[in-house]
């Protein structure tokens, strides 16, 4: 009997170690220090370390869960802690260059409202002026873009705007007028002479070889040509009238059949992107009125390319 009893609670002591040994954690002992074990099982003998989730976008890279406590140790079954170095904020970008800004002038600023035109940003100009209109054209294109609304053109403004667009032409450049007058005809170098070069679209008022006056001026299209030549002033009427166009001709100068130079308000609106109708067109008023009183019949007139 005592046999049997004996047997018995051997066999209890053995289940009763079984049991509990199923139930006991399972760590890895490194010296002094014991570290949870991290199981994957997604990974697969041979692989690398797999990525954290704190290294992906949208991961906060802090190893809490939620129940545990900072570094992910509670007994929520979180990640182990980092133990690597700690990683420093990274360095804020240095701002963009300044390319241009309020108050510069040149022909980059040029070139930079002309693009602002393609992409219509800005109506009038180019001036090769960083005037105030500029500076609201290059604000609402940043904004556009999701940019800061500076006014000032960088370069990453510059890059941006330069792939929008293309080179711009000569008379996208100088749409409005500002640009250089062409060498003088060698016929302008003598006496009273207006003369005008359709290679520069300006008219130069000389006197025995200099320069007094110069203005932009615009010519007729292919369809209704400006005629080359030496002319001379045969009439002028102040407040003329075109019967044949229906239109004002102030300050007219007239030097060969119905052509004149003359003022044109179209012009000094749309400037270069309009002809006229043959007629040689001054864009500046108060320019040509002072002209108009210095010029006299007889006057040379020289068209040349």
């Amino acid at each position: 009997m005592r046999t049997r009893d004996m047997r018995r609670s051997a066999a209890a002591l053995a289940v009763i170690v079984v049991v509990g040994g199923c139930t006991g954690p399972v760590v890895r002992v490194e010296g002094d220090q014991r570290q949870p074990v991290r199981v994957d099982g997604t990974a697969t003998p041979g692989d690398g370390p797999l990525k954290d989730d704190g290294d992906t976008a949208g991961g906060d890279g802090d190893g809490d869960e939620k129940g545990g406590g900072p570094g992910g140790q509670g007994s929520g079954g979180g990640a182990a802690p980092t133990t690597g170095p700690p990683h420093d904020d990274p360095a804020p970008a240095a701002p963009a260059k300044v390319l241009w800004s309020r108050g510069d002038e040149g022909f980059e600023v040029r070139e930079l409202q002309a693009r602002l035109r393609q992409v219509a940003w800005l109506h009038v100009g180019p001036t090769g002026t960083y005037d105030e209109l500029t500076v609201q054209a290059v604000k609402g294109f940043q904004g556009k873009r999701g940019l800061p609304r500076t006014g000032r053109t960088d370069t990453v403004t510059w890059a941006r705007l330069v792939r929008m667009t293309r080179e711009p032409g000569k008379w996208e450049l100088y749409a409005f007028g500002g640009q250089p007058a062409a060498e003088p005809d060698p016929r302008c170098l003598t006496g009273r002479v207006l003369c005008i070069s359709k290679t520069s679209r300006t008219l130069r008022w000389m006197v025995n070889g200099t320069t007094l006056t110069t203005v932009e001026v615009r010519f007729g299209s292919q369809y209704t040509p400006t005629r080359e030549g030496v002319f001379s002033v045969y009439f002028k009427s102040r407040d003329h009238w075109s019967t044949l166009y229906d239109t004002a001709m102030p300050y007219a100068m007239f030097f060969s059949g119905g052509q004149a130079v003359h003022y044109s308000s179209d012009f000094a609106a749309r400037g270069y992107d309009g002809a006229s109708h043959g007629c040689v067109n001054v864009r500046d008023e108060a320019a040509i009125a002072r002209l108009f009183a210095q010029v006299r019949n007889g006057d040379k007139v020289v068209v040349s390319w």
